[in-house]
């Protein structure tokens, strides 16, 4: 299908720079180390993996920016349907369950890939996933853009992020008490829901699944605050493009501090989601928006984040294809040669560029030929 509206190549440029890392580049600089032997690089390999409890690092982000950004799409341009009779509703919500089930299907099929495949024992499944939070939290926003005014969505969202942090922190658990958040989880809310409500199999077995049932409600504030990001973004002609980066930024770093802030009582916690992780993660996903949008849209550098523009392009099926798709196997058959033939330091680092060149090898054919696969 064509898509006639112009598409904004921040926003492209930055889901693609979002997923660039979970391609391969997390993986560039345990190579540099290895290269170089500078010790930096491992300060910087340490924000490449996810914390593991309490604590934020740049690699918690990437899921919640996703989210964030879908909700940018969203409010480029929203539209409230709450007026239309019935029949002409009706389009909107089958095409808004069709993508909430097929984006939960293709997470399940992520989950078991690897090689491994979907077990035919239905209590073996992990149903919870990635794709499925990212399905919800925009399902629910869409519900809310469509039928209230922002002003209410926006109290919705708070009361969303002042509700979960009463319940986990001062609402005893059946059986236990209040606030147990401690690592892992075994006593919050959020196990207690996924041991007595999850069908299927938790993330390695674990009491609390990070992409469970209770921590995808505060998930829906991430798209909630990208729809507002995104009409700032559409006020563009009244604000002025750099003022728009500028409150952008702004109302990012203020979301940043009072995550930190929030975090001294309830902790920035990826795998319950908490409020404060909201915070922290709205804020640094603003301040990226802003950064990308000044440097792409505002100084036409659509030429420099071409390789992020095609991966954002294509989102979807480029991260399905990681689960699904052996592309170590296939770079090492292209790129084999050349990554043998240099010294044993730099074969990392060229094992690294080598998978990402043969996923962004296809990802540009698809990018010239107009083929963008979404959901």
């Amino acid at each position: 299908m064509t898509n006639k509206k112009q598409r904004l190549a921040s926003l492209d440029a930055l889901r693609g720079m979002d997923m660039f890392w979970i391609l391969g580049g997390q993986s560039i600089f345990a190579a540099l180390f290895v290269l170089t032997g500078w010790q930096g690089w491992k300060l910087f390999e340490a924000h490449t993996v996810h914390s593991p409890w309490h604590g934020f690092t740049f690699y918690d982000l990437i899921f919640p920016l996703f989210i964030f950004l879908s909700g940018v799409a969203m409010g480029l341009s929203p539209k409230r349907i709450d007026h239309l009779p019935f029949s002409e509703r009706k389009p909107y919500y089958q095409k808004a369950l069709k993508r909430l089930f097929l984006l939960c299907g293709l997470g399940i099929m992520y989950n078991h890939g690897w090689g491994t495949g979907i077990p035919l024992a239905l209590d073996e499944i992990r149903y919870s996933s990635v794709l499925g939070r990212i399905a919800i939290a925009w399902f629910f926003c869409a519900m809310l853009v469509w039928h209230t005014s922002l002003r209410t969505t926006g109290i919705v969202a708070g009361a969303i992020l002042l509700g979960y942090w009463v319940l986990l922190n001062f609402i005893p658990v059946p059986g236990g008490s209040a606030g147990q958040l401690a690592a892992p989880g075994t006593y919050s809310w959020n196990a207690w829901f996924d041991q007595n409500l999850l069908p299927g199999i938790t993330y390695q077995n674990r009491p609390v699944d990070p992409e469970g049932i209770l921590s995808s409600v505060p998930a829906i504030v991430n798209a909630i605050a990208g729809v507002f990001a995104g009409q700032l973004i559409a006020r563009v002609d009244k604000i002025g493009q750099w003022k728009t980066a500028g409150y952008l930024f702004g109302a990012g770093a203020i979301s940043v501090a009072l995550g930190w802030l929030w975090h001294l009582q309830f902790p920035v916690n990826k795998e319950l989601w908490t409020s404060s992780f909201v915070f922290v993660t709205v804020g640094w996903s603003a301040i990226l928006l802003a950064l990308f949008y000044a440097l792409v849209d505002i100084l036409n550098g659509q030429r420099f984040a071409y390789p992020f523009v095609i991966i954002g392009a294509n989102s979807i099926i480029i991260y399905l294809a990681s689960s699904l798709v052996n592309w170590e196997f296939i770079s090492k058959s292209v790129f084999g040669g050349f990554i043998n033939a240099v010294g044993p330091d730099w074969q990392p680092l060229f094992a690294v560029i080598a998978l990402l060149l043969v996923q962004l090898l296809v990802l540009h054919w698809m990018y010239k030929r107009k083929i963008f696969v979404s959901v």
